[in-house]
């Protein structure tokens, strides 16, 4: 049974709904260690203190903001949560919106909410409001000494929280050349049409189960591969470091278009053929 992150109530109005938060996502990256390059032991870290140059155990560490240079105040659990003690136990909503109003770039982490004793009813009611109303609500609360922004959305029959920036975590828009479609950019009216008829071609329903991290899967036969070959300990030079990087061409872009679509064509006449011969050697 996973672990619950963060407990307290959702409040809207004069409605609570009592929740527990857990994680709705995982790093799916490898496992690496450090290691030293002259032995190949792994690397360990050690918590120095700066002033006897001793370790210091986890049980004596502390959080502490620097108000002064080489002065600080050291903080608790408790002073974080008396800084806010709603705060730190309320999700509160502030408003009701279109989920497509938020831009993509604002969205972080997801989280499972999940009703406490006594609550389900309202948790129901509230996830049942918003799937009619087809609205997300913001919202804010603390966790871990920090202040969050929310979406919290309803996913089939619970509902989630999704982490949102601050409007002054997001950085200015980067300036490019040639972005607008003027000048040398601009597209013609053909070259528009056909791009939208690749798009069309191209559509289909999101299906996450149709993607997987195909690097990871390449790594690990790496991995192995060096492994097999006796070579745990040979560190190669990188492939990458002799080869011409590629130059910008100029194409033929209604050409290029074209004979994307053919492709595109031709995959799917061929799909049937590629299932049955699938079939015939499973």
């Amino acid at each position: 049974m996973q672990r619950s992150l963060w407990h307290g109530a959702i409040s809207f109005g004069l409605i609570y709904v009592p929740v527990d938060m857990y994680s709705a996502a995982k790093d799916g990256g490898m496992a690496l260690h450090l290691l030293d390059s002259r032995d190949f032991a792994p690397v360990g870290y050690q918590r120095i203190n700066k002033t006897t140059g001793k370790e210091v155990d986890w049980a004596h560490i502390v959080k502490g903001y620097e108000y002064e240079k080489g002065q600080y105040v050291a903080l608790s659990d408790a002073d974080f949560r008396h800084a806010n003690v709603k705060a730190t136990e309320t999700i509160e909503i502030t408003t009701f919106s279109d989920a497509a109003e938020i831009p993509a770039m604002y969205f972080e982490t997801p989280y499972y909410l999940a009703p406490k004793k006594g609550g389900e009813k309202v948790y129901s009611l509230l996830r049942q409001a918003l799937q009619s109303s087809g609205k997300v609500a913001v919202a804010s609360f603390v966790m871990r000494g920090r202040q969050h922004l929310c979406a919290v959305a309803p996913n089939q029959d619970v509902l989630m929280l999704l982490t949102l920036r601050f409007p002054q975590e997001i950085l200015p828009r980067v300036v490019i050349k040639g972005a607008g479609g003027s000048g040398k950019s601009s597209v013609t009216s053909a070259e528009l049409s056909m791009a939208k008829k690749l798009i069309e071609q191209m559509s289909g329903t999101f299906n996450p189960s149709a993607f997987e991290d195909s690097y990871r899967a390449d790594l690990m036969s790496r991995v192995r591969e060096k492994i097999r070959k006796k070579q745990t300990h040979s560190l190669d030079a990188d492939p990458t470091a002799a080869a011409e990087r590629p130059k910008a061409q100029v194409i033929d872009l209604m050409e290029a278009l074209k004979n994307s679509l053919k492709k595109k064509a031709t995959a799917e006449r061929n799909a049937p053929k590629r299932l049955a011969k699938a079939k015939r050697r499973a």
